[in-house]
């Protein structure tokens, strides 16, 4: 599989991704020994210290030759913390250029993605399409209006509807007349007389009358 890889470009590819990770992998194992070292040589330090200061009054030799060990690991540690300090910046300067590299080939991911989507989509090809949807529904509901609004068949004459309908209530009429020999009360009622003074009173205005006058009594007779 890997040679594979390596035919098309694979595995030349993956080397290229994973070296930023190497470099900082590399770099930060540098820098735990560099790390070590610092703390070795501060020991060291101390302990060439404690020696200068038993014996400075004792012998002079021997603290004088502490010291100069002591300043030897001084001048190692100094550059050991420059070392340090410099692989730190190293690594976070890979640091930030891997994140912007991922960072930048993830917008190109995505602008490619977009653009996919899109293909052919431009603000003209929308408004052609909404265009035509507008149409579409204008003339689905033109249709709908000429279907509910066209009748089946002959248009039916109201007239015709009216005067068949007076024949139908004469009718009745005449039949009425004919089982009880007598006008309707609806066509008596128009043909009563007129009163010329007062008011025809009806049966209802007549039973009013006696109520008001039966609650009268009624309260007469509470007194």
């Amino acid at each position: 599989m890997s040679g594979v890889w390596g035919w098309f470009g694979g595995g030349a590819a993956q080397k290229k991704k994973d070296s930023p990770k190497n470099a900082i992998l590399g770099l930060r194992s540098q820098l735990d020994m560099l790390q070590k070292r610092e703390k070795h040589l501060t020991t060291q330090m101390e302990e060439q210290d404690s020696i200068a200061r038993k014996y400075v009054n004792t012998n002079k030799n021997a603290a004088k030759a502490a010291l100069k060990r002591k300043k030897a690991h001084e001048h190692s540690l100094e550059q050991t913390t420059a070392q340090i300090g410099t692989l730190e910046q190293q690594i976070n300067a890979i640091e930030s250029a891997n994140i912007n590299r991922e960072t930048l080939a993830a917008m190109q991911k995505a602008g490619e993605a977009m653009k996919s989507i899109h293909g052919k989509l431009t603000p003209e090809a929308v408004d052609e399409t909404m265009a035509q949807l507008q149409e579409q529904n204008a003339l689905s509901e033109e249709i709908v209006n000429a279907i509910t609004s066209n009748q089946i068949g002959e248009p039916i004459d109201e007239d015709e509807l009216d005067n068949e309908l007076e024949a139908m209530q004469q009718e009745q009429l005449d039949e009425q007349m004919l089982r009880t020999g007598t006008v309707p009360v609806s066509d008596s009622i128009h043909r009563l007389p007129t009163v010329a003074n007062g008011k025809i009173e009806t049966p209802a205005a007549e039973e009013d009358d006696e109520e008001a006058e039966l609650r009268k009594l009624q309260a007469e007779m509470a007194m």
